[in-house]
């Protein structure tokens, strides 16, 4: 996958984990980039620990283990925050 699509299952990824995690007012653009490709090397990480694949393209898993990763680091900033 190139980088045109790891900045887009990033920014998707790391969109919709601030929304979740209610993060999404004080995190921009850039902030959701960033959140959701490190999300993306944390949820292949995880995914791979438990024995399944991690990102395998520009997809819909990809895109799921990417907003897995997301939710697990911005519940760790929001911890580290409190």
């Amino acid at each position: 996958m190139g980088i045109v699509g790891w900045i887009i299952i990033g920014a998707l990824a790391g969109w919709l984990a601030s929304m979740v995690t209610g993060n999404d007012g004080k995190m921009g653009a850039f902030a959701n980039i960033c959140v959701g490709v490190i999300g993306g090397l944390i949820g292949g990480f995880v995914m791979n620990l438990l024995g399944g694949t991690g990102i395998t393209g520009f997809n819909l898993w990809s895109l799921l283990v990417a907003f897995i990763g997301s939710l697990i680091l911005l519940w760790i900033v929001n911890k580290i925050r409190k």
